[in-house]
């Protein structure tokens, strides 16, 4: 007789979970395809559906109906549609809860102060201004430092104008009456005109530029974060002096500053 019979291969194991449960897990990850697709499609009839999921109308159809059951996805009986339904929403918004924008930013904004060498800053608009709510410092002996809870009105810095152009006309003319355009250095955009021709450019180019505007010696490149509404939230930005922003560096700059603001806007769960 062998005494020492083969061992069993350190892998999975040969039997992980029971026929049933493979099966519930099956219809699981099916019911979540249908909901993905309702909240894509807004209203859809069950066929529709069903041929975008890839799945017999009978089966979407039983699924649909327990989702409907825990209020996941309702039925227009008149339209013969269906719809993602209000519990999806509450389930949805206990994720927005637990997103603190601070905290998710920080490994996101040590990134792009590795990848620039400059200071990242995130910023939050608050009744006209910016305010700088954290920051990681780039270890070069000449750096951009803004304390948190430190201020700036919008049209003097590059995270302000990133969110203003983001903003309806109406909103920004509401901002303009209240705070006015304070000029602190002579590259401050002081006259509305040249304001919102200057957004239309940093709407069509995706980032933002301050160019010594609020500071005289300080350059910023920035971009907008935008949360699960679509909304301009925050600005996260890199800043620095001039002699270290020069074309070659900006260009760098914008490209890591887009891909930091759209990754923190996917971590938060936001689209554009």
């Amino acid at each position: 007789m062998d005494r020492n019979p083969p061992k069993r291969s350190r892998g999975r194991p040969r039997k992980v979970v029971s026929d049933a449960d493979t099966g519930t897990v099956r219809a699981l990850d099916r019911g979540l395809q249908l909901l993905r697709l309702l909240a894509r499609e807004n209203r859809i009839a069950l066929t529709g559906l069903a041929m975008q999921a890839g799945m017999p109308p009978s089966t979407a159809h039983r699924l649909l109906t327990t989702l409907q059951r825990h209020r996941f996805a309702e039925f227009d009986e008149d339209a013969q549609e269906w719809m993602i339904g209000v519990e999806a929403f509450r389930a949805g918004s206990g994720f927005l809860k637990r997103i603190d924008l601070v905290e998710a930013s920080r490994d996101i904004m040590q990134r792009l102060m590795s990848e620039t060498g400059e200071t990242a800053n995130l910023a939050i608009p608050d009744d006209g201004d910016m305010v700088f709510v954290s920051q990681v410092e780039t270890p070069n002996p000449i750096r951009a430092f803004f304390r948190p809870g430190a201020r700036s009105p919008m049209h003097a810095c590059g995270a302000g104008k990133a969110l203003l152009a983001q903003f309806a006309p109406g909103e920004i003319e509401k901002i303009l009456l209240k705070k006015g355009l304070p000029e602190f250095t002579p590259g401050t955009i002081a006259k509305p005109d040249r304001l919102f021709a200057e957004l239309d450019t940093v709407r069509t180019r995706g980032w933002a530029f301050d160019d010594e505007e609020r500071y005289a010696g300080m350059r910023c490149v920035a971009a907008p974060v935008f949360n699960a509404y679509g909304d301009a939230v925050a600005g996260i930005s890199v800043s620095g002096p001039t002699a270290r922003f020069t074309e070659q560096g900006i260009s760098l700059f914008s490209a890591a500053v887009r891909r930091a603001a759209a990754d923190l806007t996917e971590r938060i769960g936001g689209s554009v």
